[in-house]
């Protein structure tokens, strides 16, 4: 059942949602607050996602106390596509953001974003760090979006350490000699210069930017739970994304040669494959200690560059999940967590090694499978793990619902709320879509539209030239035999059929 709208909303209420999934007794006439959780590359590689190498006891423990979606997946593996997909509860291709630089207002002067929706019905809403992609952080969204002062406007190129520095500083000077330095200054006066790929300072926290934001994060809910309107405050985490700079501590929870590295077929070359559908490196390539890389199908990293990569990696996730803990108990403290839906996402995974590659961009299981946790007060199923497809587009339904709010009727995810409890009827496929560009794509030009959809059982990824839509390559993945994508078997002549049922789909999906 889905509100008429905002009027309704004087009081919280919990009409159309499942009694044990909304608010206990004591705060049964309230609205609740929303933290919104959001993590850079976080891939599922956690405790509880049954990876006990991870030390992620904090997202664990939300785990423990809330909902583990086991097969979510994003709708593109990129932040800006991905980011925007979910903050509108549309897919991608019907807002028109497919790649890194598009502005989602400049497609979509209208659209209204869950927060923007929220905020018109009486929250008060409010970010810090990397909601949307962070050039693009959408002021309409938000009654406050603070940025921590002294950091760049894109923090990840943050370098603490001796070598670091040195290396940002000379490439300063090399601008300077150009007379291009100063047109490589951000907003606030900062140079943006990528150094290495990794560093491991003895610092505090909050030297880095996801440490500082969560300082003022947590100082924030103190304001925020005195307000007379619920609230809904984003937090939106770095890390792990590149570079992978974290406090030493964090990296010394790992023991580097024990790490475990992707092997055997997932490790290779997918067989079969078109060219487009593979990763590029280029985002590690843009790094001085990897900007000699070449392309996957040229370039094997050595296990030593593998294993400073997945440490990396891993530390990093760590350093984060230290500050999910920080809020978590933040809302203990200050009375506010049986009150607060808690939810925490990642906006697309990375590959570490598996197939050749290192970072996101592909239609794969590896980039398009993310975290989702969710924590509505008065759950009655803490501990539950959902095993149905989702997709992020349903975030934005789903919050409506265990807030009270009306749907909008122009989303096109589906609310999860009846999973929240029980297994329902669900849709056996999530869909993403990748816009490949550059060389690397092989014939028909240089932009290429992969589509993919994928079933409780496969995986099938449609390939056409953004320039005449011509078909430039098909690929199909049985999960029964092959969970790790390594083959490519859509020629095979007994999937025939398979394929132009699942082509069919796709084309009813667009």
């Amino acid at each position: 059942m889905k509100l008429l709208g905002f009027v309704f909303l004087m009081a919280f209420s919990c009409a159309g949602v499942p009694e044990s999934v909304c608010g206990n007794e004591d705060h049964s006439g309230e609205r609740p607050n929303v933290l919104f959780i959001a993590v850079d590359d976080l891939r599922p590689e956690l405790g509880c996602y049954g990876a006990e190498h991870v030390v992620s006891p904090n997202i664990d423990r939300l785990a423990e106390t809330g909902v583990v979606f086991e097969r979510a997946y994003c709708q593109s593996a990129v932040c800006n596509p991905s980011r925007a997909s979910l903050m509108t509860g549309k897919y991608p291709e019907t807002i028109g953001v497919l790649d890194l630089r598009t502005d989602l207002r400049k497609v979509q002067p209208d659209v209204v974003t869950l927060p923007q929706h929220l905020r018109s019905g009486g929250y008060f809403t409010a970010s810090v760090g990397k909601i949307f992609h962070n050039i693009f952080p959408d002021e309409p969204s938000w009654d406050l979006r603070h940025s921590i002062p002294g950091f760049p406007f894109d923090p990840d190129a943050v370098y603490l350490g001796e070598e670091g520095r040195r290396i940002q500083a000379r490439r300063v000077e090399e601008w300077e000699k150009l007379g291009r330095a100063e047109n490589r200054k951000d907003r606030f006066g900062h140079y943006y210069v990528k150094a290495q790929a990794t560093e491991a300072p003895d610092v505090a926290d909050a030297a880095y930017y996801d440490g500082a934001q969560t300082d003022w994060a947590v100082e924030e809910l103190a304001k925020l739970g005195q307000r007379e309107e619920p609230f809904f405050l984003a937090v939106g985490y770095y890390r792990p994304h590149l570079p992978f700079n974290a406090p030493r501590r964090y990296w010394d929870l790992y023991q580097r040669a024990e790490l475990p590295l992707a092997t055997g077929p997932e490790a290779e070359l997918v067989l079969n494959a078109p060219p487009m559908a593979i990763n590029n490196l280029r985002e590690l390539r843009g790094y001085t200690d990897f900007s000699g890389l070449g392309h996957p199908f040229e370039t094997v990293l050595g296990l030593a560059e593998q294993r400073l990569l997945k440490h990396g990696y891993l530390a990093s996730v760590s350093y984060v999940d230290a500050q999910v803990g920080r809020l978590l108990d933040r809302l203990e403290e200050l009375g506010l967590a049986d009150n607060t839906v808690v939810v925490l996402w990642g906006d697309h995974g990375w590959k570490l090694g598996e197939h050749r590659s290192w970072g996101k961009m592909t239609n794969y299981e590896i980039d398009v499978r993310v975290p989702l946790l969710l924590r509505v007060p008065g759950a009655q199923q803490a501990g539950r793990r959902v095993k149905a497809p989702v997709e992020l587009v349903d975030l934005f339904p789903t919050l409506c619902e265990v807030v009270g709010a009306p749907i909008p009727e122009d989303l096109e995810g589906t609310s999860l709320v009846p999973l929240l409890t029980h297994d329902a009827p669900w849709s056996d496929a999530a869909f993403s879509v990748f816009l490949r560009e550059g060389i690397w794509v092989g014939p028909g030009g240089k932009e290429h539209i992969g589509r993919a959809i994928r079933t409780s059982t496969h995986r099938l990824v449609e390939w056409r030239s953004r320039v005449s839509s011509e078909v430039s390559g098909i690929e199909l993945y049985d999960h029964r035999v092959d969970p790790c994508e390594s083959n490519n078997v859509a020629e095979e002549p007994r999937n025939e059929s398979l394929v132009e049922e699942l082509r069919a789909r796709l084309r009813a999906r667009q």
